[in-house]
């Protein structure tokens, strides 16, 4: 099992009422067995050890906790040009998806992408009850973390 105990950006989501198991729990939503992880458990270690190294990149905690002051601030109005009014209808808005084509990317390019929309459509989890501009984020996160799961699974570099 991973050491959690030294990955600050887990400490500050669950400030914010996100825990690993809730960012599992989303990912085990949206599982299917392939070879080298043909259970939900073997997925979920896996898991963990995936979202431990995204979440220890401080990359990845720049881009998650921008998404999170951003939501804050459109919640608030204090957006340029962004009323709270437009930020709750969202037409157009696409920062969003920009934070999670990021993050999606960054951690497992274009397979996190891809990853990323399957997330972004189905919103499992933890998803459901974050704020517009925090979902993708944290829906990239998931989804990166479970690409790499499944392309280190592939490879044959099951270890846990």
């Amino acid at each position: 099992m991973v050491d959690r105990a030294n990955v600050p950006m887990l400490k500050w989501l669950e400030q914010r009422g996100i825990t690993m198991q809730d960012l599992i729990n989303a990912a085990l939503e949206m599982y299917v067995p392939h070879p080298g992880i043909e259970t939900p458990q073997k997925a979920a270690e896996m898991l963990e050890e995936e979202l431990v190294v995204a979440l220890s990149d401080p990359n990845v905690a720049t881009l998650i906790t921008a998404a999170f002051h951003a939501q804050d601030d459109a919640e608030k109005g204090l957006i340029p040009g962004l009323s709270v009014e437009y930020f709750m209808g969202r037409p157009g808005l696409v920062a969003d998806e920009l934070f999670g084509i990021a993050i999606s990317s960054y951690i497992a390019g274009a397979k996190g992408m891809f990853e990323y929309v399957r997330f972004d459509q189905a919103k499992p989890g933890v998803l459901k009850r974050l704020g517009p501009l925090t979902n993708d984020p944290i829906g990239a996160l998931i989804a990166g973390a479970s690409s790499n799961m499944y392309s280190r699974a592939v490879k044959g570099k099951v270890s846990v």
